[in-house]
């Protein structure tokens, strides 16, 4: 077994604190990388506190990782020592059910291994990227573009992933209108490569201080949502919406934005159901619709785009120390717009 260190949350709700513990041996197939980066996402504190049922404890959170290759197996050919690497959401999956046959591993039917809080093949529990290494297979790492910056990439393999997929669904490019609501690491993503698509993006927040960070991040408009005439002139407007909002909300206010046939898309997930107004949909008959992160190809093709483009998300890196600060930080919207972990912190 490999041992390595990271931090950890050891019960429900408790502080992360520091953790040892072990990866598997390296298959044949397999690659150890060491971590460099680890973003946080707001899904990593629902886990930790359980707030989605099933968590399981010693807790390693962690899904947007990104290092490099210290050691290859023996069957390993994809990627060589030094190589950079970024590993998303998931480490495994069937292979063989419909959704893998496509390059929908997200959606695998057959066996889908979370980055954590999953069992792996060998029934052992998975630990995610708030680590100092990890074993996984050559086939489930995606490469990294060599003019990015590590810190600024972690995030695309969760935040930017998410929105990419159904902005790529919904063929967003040069002459749709794309509205983003809520302007946080899910959101900030959305308006950066939505506008890179060529889309008129507008920003849609009930805080007016995000204003100038949307047009600096490429919208070409914003809305309070609080000011009911500025909303009301957005009516029947957009084509496609990505709704990043995480807490309760009003789902038809939004749907009254979209054009016939638009599109709304739930990437953020609320902890109570939404209320949904049948003629909000059949009225214009628009589609709600949902997207859960991307496939391997898929995401690998964000990463492509996202080097071409230049695009990285915009981050604070903080030392593995300050996890439990980010903690409360990002639960009080106080980070623009998504904290990093330095790995390297941990030595």
């Amino acid at each position: 077994m490999i041992q390595t260190k990271g931090y950890a949350a050891m019960e429900a709700g408790q502080p992360l604190v520091p953790f040892s513990f072990s990866r598997r041996e390296l298959a044949p197939n397999d690659i150890l990388v060491e971590i460099l980066y680890c973003g946080i996402c707001h899904s990593d504190i629902h886990q930790v506190k359980d707030e989605w049922g099933g968590a399981t404890f010693p807790l390693v959170p962690g899904h947007e990782i990104v290092g490099r290759v210290v050691r290859t197996g023996s069957a390993a050919k994809r990627f060589a020592v030094g190589d950079a690497a970024g590993i998303g959401c998931f480490v495994d999956s069937c292979g063989s059910c419909q959704s893998c046959k496509e390059g929908l591993q997200q959606y695998c039917t057959g066996g889908l291994v979370w980055t954590y809080n999953s069992k792996d093949r060998d029934g052992n529990l998975t630990q995610g990227g708030y680590s100092r290494h990890i074993v996984i297979r050559e086939d489930y790492a995606l490469r990294i573009p060599d003019n990015l910056s590590l810190e600024t990439v972690a995030p695309l393999l969760c935040a930017g992933i998410t929105t990419y997929s159904p902005l790529r669904r919904f063929k967003v490019g040069k002459g749709t209108r794309v509205g983003v609501m809520g302007l946080g690491g899910l959101g900030h993503m959305a308006v950066k490569l939505a506008s890179r698509m060529g889309a008129e993006v507008t920003v849609l927040s009930h805080s007016p201080k995000k204003e100038a960070d949307s047009k600096a991040l490429g919208a070409t408009g914003f809305v309070n949502t609080k000011d009911s005439s500025a909303v009301a002139r957005l009516s029947e407007t957009l084509d496609v919406i990505i709704d990043t909002i995480s807490a309760p909300h009003d789902p038809n206010l939004y749907l009254g934005l979209l054009k016939r046939d638009g599109a709304m898309v739930l990437v953020g997930v609320p902890e109570s159901p939404l209320a949904v107004h049948a003629f909000s949909l059949i009225a214009r008959r628009r589609t709600l619709t949902a997207s859960l992160i991307g496939g391997l190809s898929e995401t690998q093709e964000l990463l492509d785009f996202c080097g071409k483009e230049n695009i990285g998300a915009d981050v604070e890196v903080i030392a593995a120390d300050e996890i439990n600060k980010a903690y409360d930080r990002t639960l009080a919207g106080d980070v623009r717009y998504r904290f990093v972990i330095d790995m390297k912190s941990l030595d």
